[in-house]
């Protein structure tokens, strides 16, 4: 078991990517918190991640709030003692609009769960990992990093491309700490993420594009599992990627070259 010992803090682990990579990091050994707002879908992970052998703690709270995400990485360091990885992977689709209907407080939710959010689970995260070393790993998207051409999605792109910026800067500061930090971007996956989106004239904006059928060359047009991209995660938080910081990964079958 690649991560056994080490302790793990999740954000957005109630369902998806999140879910996912907490019940593989579990199966591999780690002891894993779950971060998310909703107390229902991380009690099923937690019931989930014990059936299956492993150990979890729920830790309610949104990321965007900073007393709460402070207070969630203190009870994970009091329950055990130590902190050794970080998947930030909590955010929304948020609203998709036109650059002039897009209001102030639909940029500023966007951004302050995709991008506060990955800051705050960060600052708070730090001072634990810098005790051992540890690994960081980023959920950002081909959006904002490769692909422009989603009409409307300026906030979210830019809070993407922003977590991108803020991997990169911590790479370099954390490095002298044996910490590692890198993101992954990916491109289609069968989450429920869609569903919170909300879409709001945004059929005329941008200029027309047609994409051939199979829009992901690798799978004929699948989207990915989530499995799949959790595996990624596995590999960038254990030690068998101890060389590895400062990466953007793309985990979208091509997605975003055909695409961008």
């Amino acid at each position: 078991m690649i991560l056994e010992g080490k302790v793990a803090l999740l954000t957005g682990a109630g369902s998806g990517i999140g879910r996912a990579t907490a019940a593989l990091m579990a199966h591999e050994g780690a002891r894993v918190a779950l971060l998310d707002r909703s107390a229902d879908a991380l009690a099923d992970v937690e019931q989930q991640i014990c059936d299956d052998g492993g150990q979890a703690i729920r830790v309610q709270a949104d990321v965007s709030v900073p007393e709460q995400v402070a207070a969630a990485v203190a009870t994970v360091v009091d329950t055990w003692g130590r902190l050794d990885i970080l998947f930030a992977n909590a955010g929304v689709n948020g609203t998709w609009a036109p650059l002039d209907e897009l209001t102030c407080e639909e940029w500023n939710q966007t951004l302050a769960i995709n991008l506060t959010g990955t800051f705050l689970a960060l600052k708070y995260a730090v001072p634990h990992l810098k005790k051992r070393g540890g690994a960081v790993v980023v959920t950002s998207s081909v959006n904002g990093t490769r692909i422009f051409s989603n009409a409307g999605a300026s906030a979210y792109s830019s809070s993407k491309a922003g977590q991108v910026a803020l991997t990169k800067m911590a790479a370099l500061e954390l490095a002298e700490h044996g910490i590692r930090v890198n993101v992954i971007c990916p491109g289609g996956v069968r989450t429920d993420i869609g569903q919170n989106t909300e879409h709001r004239n945004t059929e005329h904006i941008g200029p027309p594009a047609e994409y051939p059928e199979g829009r992901i060359p690798l799978t004929e047009g699948r989207s990915a599992q989530p499995i799949q991209v959790a595996r990624v995660v596995l590999f960038l938080a254990s030690d068998q990627a101890n060389h590895v910081t400062g990466a953007e990964v793309f985990i979208d079958g091509a997605e975003s070259l055909l695409q961008g």
